[in-house]
């Protein structure tokens, strides 16, 4: 018998929360249709209750209900509204989905279970990491330790990531942005009926391996979890990762029409019990002012596809805490097109690189999973998609990439080592840029999808990271690890402030320009493939730097800007070396130092340093 004391509950705090002695359930009910609270033995299909919400319970569209002294840990929930059974869409836990991959037809119900447990967060509190000091690494849960090759103890899920935090912090990043670790459906959304029963289904349906689409947008994802416990999991991973100074992003994606109240309660949630860092939004029309005006997300970084800055701030208005940032594929599709050789891009690769607004920051990536991987971006020339089901119709045909000879792997070693070059200069590029450069999970280790730009059903190798232990792509991996160390050192890159090509400390110099076949003259015509970028060290108190760039099938000749007395040229970093970096005290003195040969399709970094000859 149920006899709990029942009363009309508080409105303004949807999903289930503990208030005193009383758990309060309040639900958005439109139209005012009938609505009723049904509990369940936990764990189980037995309907222990079935409770009306009456006339005094009902504030507008909401209807509220507090149960006096219920053990809720004992009970699972959901409402049935106008005879239809609804999942909680505020719930923080949802059961049914414990197993990935799980078609709905495997599936009874789903019950919306209410949490309760405590969590030691033994201080923790989110990192606040400047954007120009963050280098992020963007990834899937389940893609980034599925595979075998990974080694994990616990593959797939929130607890593997946390396995992999070591390997990141090697690496040198310092933010990670996970795709979608809610409560989305693998397969259509689940329709339940009075009866608790599954629609049934005659059509083959595609997983929904990335998580895109309506969701339970409060609930971290059950089939992530490798203890059965997503909740504290997830915790425990983003505790793990603050010790170790990696901030944590969430990627959300609200469909067109998603109620504004339940993505700011959803974003403050996830912020407030979760600790996480930030957000990337999907916005599809999302209100994003709404975010940035939240004072609660004040010190919360917000990433989008871009920001009406106009009407969020006057003109000359600077952030004390730069949060929000640009994320889309400019940086990438202007880079490809230059790293490949496309001709008229010197101008626009130049703004791309030392593009770094006061109002935002940007992020910069070379790849992400929309798209070929960076390694099938210098292998394949077309995506190659059949495996998707689609005839090859789907994903994008703009992707920017060349195959160099033949597409696909090769056995020509010349091939081979001239896409081992095109990757160092592809993270050049974008460890060079003055924006946060976004690692594309498994880039940095020669990741292949066998050239499927569109691999959101692909839950297996094709998707999953192959955690190489191939020669060249340890070397990839070892090179990339330099590459951060390099910018994490030098004074030119990762700046708060933007570049003004102008020579504004009074200095004799600008604190960047640009350089050809004479020194400061840039050579931005239609034709050109190669510039030089001086990094002034007078203007940013450390060395002078000088990006050689030549992305042409010739080699080509570039005027050395002469360096204060006492000071010479000597080169950093070749890309036309398998170990492209020199080590620190052993960089090449440069025999001409007035102007260097560079390589085709090379990237060099020039340091001006003391004459340790003289």
């Amino acid at each position: 018998m149920f006899d709990y004391r029942i009363k009309a509950g508080n409105p303004a705090l949807l999903g289930v929360t503990k208030d005193g002695k009383y758990i309060n359930f309040a639900v958005v009910v439109r139209d005012g249709k009938d609505c009723r609270l049904l509990l369940y033995r936990k764990g189980t299909a037995e309907i222990a209750a079935e409770i009306p919400f009456t006339e005094e319970m009902r504030f507008g569209d909401i209807y509220a209900m507090q149960i006096g002294l219920l053990p809720a840990n004992e009970f699972d929930y959901n409402y049935l509204v106008d005879g239809e059974v609804i999942v909680d869409p505020y719930a923080g836990v949802i059961c049914g989905r414990e197993t990935w991959g799980v078609h709905p037809q495997g599936i009874h119900f789903l019950r919306s279970a209410v949490q309760t447990e405590r969590f030691s967060w033994q201080g923790d509190r989110p990192l606040m990491i400047p954007y120009e000091d963050c280098i992020l690494y963007v990834t899937h849960v389940r893609g980034f330790t599925m595979d075998a090759s990974s080694k994990c103890r616990n593959p797939g899920t929130f607890a593997g990531v946390k396995e992999k935090i070591s390997y990141l912090k090697d690496m040198g990043i310092n933010q990670l942005e996970l795709m979608p670790v809610y409560e989305f459906a693998e397969y259509e959304q689940e329709k339940l009926s009075k009866k608790h029963m599954p629609v049934s289904r005659s059509v083959k349906e595609q997983m929904n391996y990335w998580g895109y689409g309506e969701a339970y947008y409060f609930a971290p994802k059950a089939s992530l979890s490798a203890t059965g416990n997503p909740v504290r999991e997830f915790k425990e991973l983003v505790r793990e990762l603050h010790k170790n100074g990696i901030e944590l992003i969430l990627e959300f994606y609200f469909p067109a029409r998603t109620n504004l109240h339940l993505i700011l309660d959803c974003i403050r949630y996830w912020v407030s019990e979760y600790h996480i860092d930030g957000v990337h939004v999907n916005s599809q029309g999302t209100p994003l002012g709404s975010l940035v005006f939240d004072p609660q997300l004040s010190r919360t970084k917000i990433m989008s596809e871009g920001f009406p800055l106009e009407e969020f701030y006057e003109s000359d208005y600077k952030p004390s805490y730069r949060r929000l940032a640009e994320y889309n594929d400019g940086f990438l599709q202007t880079a490809r097109r230059f790293l490949r050789g496309d001709e008229d891009m010197l101008e626009q690769v130049a703004w791309r690189m030392r593009r770094n607004p006061a109002q935002q920051a940007v992020i910069n990536y070379m790849a992400c999973h929309n798209g070929f991987t960076l390694t099938d971006a210098v292998s394949y020339d077309v995506k190659h998609n059949e495996d998707n089901g689609e005839e090859n119709r789907d994903g994008s045909n703009y992707n920017c990439s060349c195959n160099y000879g033949e597409e696909g792997p090769v056995s020509s070693r010349k091939i081979r080592q001239l896409r081992e070059k095109q990757l160092r200069n592809a993270f050049l590029l974008l460890l060079l840029s003055q924006g946060v450069p976004a690692i594309y999970g498994g880039d940095e280790m020669g990741n292949s999808q066998n050239g499927n730009n569109n691999a959101w059903c692909q839950d297996n190798e094709i998707s999953w990271i192959q955690w190489s232990r191939k020669k060249a792509d340890r070397r990839l991996r070892e090179f990339v690890k330099a590459a951060i160390q390099f910018r994490k050192n030098s004074r030119a890159f990762g700046r708060l402030k933007e570049y003004t090509m102008k020579d504004h400390l009074s200095k004799g110099m600008p604190d960047l320009s640009y350089h050809g076949e004479k020194a400061w003259y840039k050579e931005f015509i239609s034709s050109s493939r190669q510039m030089g970028i001086l990094y002034a060290g007078c203007h940013t108190g450390g060395e002078t730097c000088y990006v050689l760039y030549n992305m042409h099938t010739a080699e080509h000749k570039l005027a050395l800007p002469i360096l204060p007395k006492g000071e010479r040229w000597y080169v950093t970093a070749d890309t036309g070396r398998e170990e492209a970096f020199y080590s620190p005290g052993e960089e090449l003195l440069l025999d001409d130092q007035k102007t260097v040969a560079v390589p085709p399709r090379t990237i060099m970094i020039l340091a001006g340093k003391k004459d340790e000859t003289d």
